[in-house]
């Protein structure tokens, strides 16, 4: 039984509190624009329990660039942490619940549109810094409200980088050179996934509730919280829709899936959108305009795996989505089932289980002809052409890997001087 189901009461109650940034939400990477001149396209890699970010090519053989040292300031967080028994305690709960034993140093990151820097969110210290990729100097921090910081999201024109605070239901929207607050909205319980739309005019949070107990049994589904999606509007932040799944998941006949909305990936046209819920090995279809949840696929069970739905990491079973540039094609990865897989999306069959230790995470390469999945339990990532559904690279990176993003540096770049 993991350790966070036998801590005392004190961290016990502080887990209770916090979200799952382990369990990976995942949608395809945004369209990048051409690069400017001077700049080169590149994944970065997060390595969540290093606080390292890895920088690989894009596309191809994934060699890595670079490493960035994305906790500079680790001494002066710690420090903090320990003179203040309140955020010591969510900082021991994160550890032990959602960290599986570990500290969540990097959950998600984006570059700005000029190459310079890459913003990251960092669960442990309850904030999101941008670090400048010349010096590896932080340019500037905002620490989230709350004691827990999660997913991001990039606006399509790269200005604006919006942040969940999980213990807060709170999603904050900063400029992404300043770190300048814009606004900020409230969410269900512990949002998650955050995703801009309609080309930055709208943003949609999924709030996944709780998901750091070991209260998994169906009946007790009423213990996780109030779980729904938010969709505001990207500048003024007022909500313009709140679309609660458990309706739409009744009226389509599961009321046995949870309606914890995980990892989310819009068609291109933006028609439809799939996701993953807790507990559940597949994915449904949700159609926009009729508001309905239209297809469902259930994948293959892998019979290693353990049916006690307690030791399925902050209750995921397949947590990890992309989606083609073409939109014919899904990417899944099957997270506590070890492999990942391409899915045809209009007959919704699979192609070859793709062997993968704990994918916790699938976006788009930068030539858009491959998924790369995140393998969190081998420390690498891996590459699956879209149109064979056969994996073609694997490179390793950092302690535990979970997002994976597009973005750009210099054309010269190697790492930061001195990093």
């Amino acid at each position: 039984m993991p350790l966070y189901r036998t801590l005392g009461s004190l961290a016990a109650v502080v887990t209770l509190a916090v979200t799952g940034a382990s369990a990976t939400a995942t949608a395809s990477a945004p369209p990048s624009a051409s690069a400017a001149a001077g700049l080169r396209e590149v994944l970065f890699v997060g390595n969540n329990w290093d606080g390292t970010a890895d920088v690989v090519e894009s596309s191809g053989a994934l060699a890595r660039i670079g490493r960035i040292n994305v906790i500079p300031d680790k001494d002066q967080r710690m420090t903090e942490i320990y003179l203040n028994p309140i955020k010591l305690a969510y900082f021991l709960g994160i550890r032990q619940g959602p960290g599986e034993g570990h500290d969540q140093f990097v959950d998600d990151m984006y570059s700005t549109p000029d190459g310079s820097a890459v913003v990251v969110s960092r669960p442990s210290f309850a904030d999101v810094v941008s670090i400048d990729l010349a010096t590896g100097r932080i340019n500037w921090r905002f620490p989230v409200s709350g004691y827990r910081s999660d997913h991001m999201a990039v606006s399509p024109d790269g200005t604006r980088v919006a942040v969940s605070a999980s213990t807060s239901n709170t999603v904050h929207v900063l400029d992404i050179a300043s770190g300048k607050q814009l606004g900020s909205f409230a969410t269900g319980d512990k949002p998650h996934e955050n995703v801009f739309t309609d080309g930055g005019k709208y943003l949609w949070n999924m709030a996944i509730g709780e998901v750091n107990t070991a209260l998994d049994d169906p009946w007790l589904d009423w213990t996780k919280g109030d779980r729904h999606i938010t969709v505001v509007d990207a500048h003024t932040f007022k909500t313009v829709k709140t679309i609660d799944m458990r309706d739409r998941l009744d009226a389509f006949g599961r009321k046995d899936l949870s309606d914890a909305v995980r990892p989310v990936v819009f068609t291109p046209d933006e028609s439809k959108l799939y996701f993953q819920v807790s507990f559940f090995n597949g994915f449904l279809e949700y159609d926009i305009a009729t508001d309905r949840i239209t297809r469902s696929k259930t994948l293959p069970k892998n019979p290693a795996t353990s049916e006690d739905r307690t030791t399925w990491v902050n209750d995921s079973r397949h947590h990890g989505l992309s989606i083609s540039p073409d939109g014919a094609k899904l990417c899944v990865a099957g997270t506590m089932d070890d492999y990942a897989t391409v899915v045809d999306r209009t007959t919704l069959q699979e192609g070859p289980l793709v062997p993968a230790s704990k994918p916790y995470w699938a976006t788009v390469s930068g030539d858009g002809k491959a998924c790369v999945i995140s393998e969190a339990g081998a420390d690498r990532i891996t590459a699956i052409d879209f149109a064979t559904g056969q994996k073609t690279v694997s490179v390793a990176v950092g302690d535990h890997p979970q997002r994976v993003r597009i973005g750009h540096v210099s054309a010269d770049w190697t790492g930061p001087s001195g990093g």
